[in-house]
């Protein structure tokens, strides 16, 4: 193969990869930001750490991105070049579909790369990031976590508040609803201002003044109304501690090994799995890719996405099975890939020998007549 045919594939596949990858990134960019913009206004996420939080998930998304960006981008050039007869050309000089395999595997192994290293060391850091971020928000107080114009649920779900304006610094605020139940029993209380007093033993309470407060059961006409000067209620104020245990895709690497029980192995699967199935959808792509000028355009690339949601689905029931137990990690490891491979060589095969052969069994009958 010449050197100037090898830089022409190799800046076609950098080209379509561009642009791939642009167009995912900027879907689940954006789909990342909805929801946390959602979360945030809910008051589940602090406002302040919204867009570290996005961009640490756009990281968690990294190595599925970079995978289907190899297999599309492959998939997409050799498709071209079939529909474009330069196929043709291809073979008339001697080279087979197999020639493509080396200049395919140059173009992906830095990729291949980067997938390994975001798989295994930065999506795991990027998730105990997000962990942690709102860990500690969710430990702060009630009063902390106020916006103004806002409902905020306490961490226990028994307690919302709400505050038309929210003076942290000097602990005062204004027009205050807090909506809590209590043994079966429903209150509502108003005030029109209110003060944070912390006590000498560090206690914190929300001292409402001038208010009412409702009470009743839900479904019975009795309610009782009181009205009060001054009403305090404690705040749900906790100490600083260290973070609770992380979930299995906010542990790192080392840490998987180093415990290694089944819902780590299940969680090391996908990690080592993701450079892998990188590498398997990119030399799947090739045979893949043959098109007919006069077929449907997007057949074969429905094929390959269906083929790669079966891959997906494949490694997600072995996590599964060996997250019950009722496989071996060892086993686990390899048996997906190893289908996936097969299905790999046995269209190598069909492309690039029974392609040849079957012409000539259809005209077997006809010669004999």
């Amino acid at each position: 193969m010449s050197n100037v045919f090898r830089r022409a594939i190799r800046g076609e596949l950098a080209n379509s990869a561009g642009a791939v990858f642009t167009v995912l990134f900027s879907i689940v960019f954006s789909v990342s930001l909805v929801r946390i913009l959602g979360e945030a206004a809910g008051g589940r996420v602090d406002d302040q750490a919204v867009f570290s939080i996005v961009a640490l998930s756009a990281l968690t998304s990294l190595p599925t991105l970079l995978t289907l960006t190899v297999f599309v981008a492959i998939l997409l050039s050799l498709t071209r070049a079939h529909r474009d007869s330069e196929m043709v050309v291809w073979f008339a000089s001697g080279l087979s579909l197999v020639a493509w395999v080396r200049p395919v595997l140059r173009f992906a192994a830095p990729l291949l790369v980067a997938i390994a290293l975001l798989s295994l060391f930065v999506a795991p850091w990027a998730n105990h990031q997000i962990a942690e971020s709102r860990d500690r928000f969710a430990k702060r107080d009630d009063v902390t976590r106020l916006a103004p114009g806002r409902f905020i649920e306490s961490p226990g779900s028994e307690r919302v508040i709400f505050v038309e304006t929210v003076d942290l610094e000097s602990g005062h605020v204004r027009n205050v609803f807090v909506s809590h139940r209590t043994q079966n029993r429903d209150g509502v209380t108003v005030a029109a201002q209110g003060v944070i007093e912390t006590q000498p033993d560090g206690t914190r309470y929300l001292v409402l003044l001038n208010g009412r407060r409702y009470e009743g059961t839900p479904g019975r006409p009795e309610y009782r109304v009181l009205e009060f000067e001054r009403y305090a209620l404690r705040l749900d104020a906790q100490p600083e501690a260290p973070l609770t245990d992380a979930s299995m895709r906010a542990r790192s690497t080392p840490e998987l090994v180093a415990r290694f029980n089944r819902f780590d192995q299940a969680e090391m699967l996908a990690r080592v799995a993701a450079p892998i199935v990188a590498l398997v959808l990119a030399l799947l792509a090739i045979p893949l890719a043959h098109a007919n000028p006069r077929g449907v355009r997007s057949a074969n690339l429905i094929f390959a996405v269906m083929l790669f949601l079966l891959y997906q689905n494949g490694l997600e029931i072995v996590q599964s099975l060996v997250m019950r137990e009722r496989m071996p990690f060892v086993t686990a490891l390899w048996i997906v890939h190893a289908v996936a491979g097969a299905l790999v060589v046995v269209l190598f095969i069909r492309r690039v020998h029974l392609q040849r052969w079957l012409p000539q069994w259809r005209a077997l009958p006809e010669n004999a007549g």
